[in-house]
């Protein structure tokens, strides 16, 4: 089973583009956070940055709802891509595919 689930803010505003074939691809970064108490007591706050990517309808919908800093529960699968650079040099990316999303309402108590 491959399904993902996240909940944090986005990083900057959506970046929508279009595929050759007219297709709607949204692009988007998650801070997740996390807090951990060390061995001597101290709280440590920690952010881990999920690149994510919805397609169609739901990418559309992301570019028009959601900016910097909204705060969402992400549903979706993992994915990893690879590509070759100009120089030769293959990368891998690692990122979830949306499949749905929520904007929430940030709580007031954080």
């Amino acid at each position: 089973m491959n399904t993902v689930q996240i909940t944090g803010n986005l990083a900057k505003d959506p970046i929508i583009r279009a595929t050759k074939t007219g297709k709607a691809v949204a692009s988007f970064s998650v801070g997740v956070s996390k807090r951990i108490t060390k061995a001597n007591g101290d709280i440590l706050d920690l952010t881990d940055w999920v690149n994510v990517t919805a397609w169609g309808k739901l990418a559309e919908a992301a570019g028009n709802e959601l900016t910097k800093g909204s705060y969402v529960f992400v549903e979706g699968r993992y994915s990893t891509r690879s590509y070759d650079t100009p120089d030769g040099q293959r990368r891998y990316i690692t990122e979830v595919v949306a499949v749905s999303y929520t904007h929430l309402t940030l709580p007031t108590n954080r």
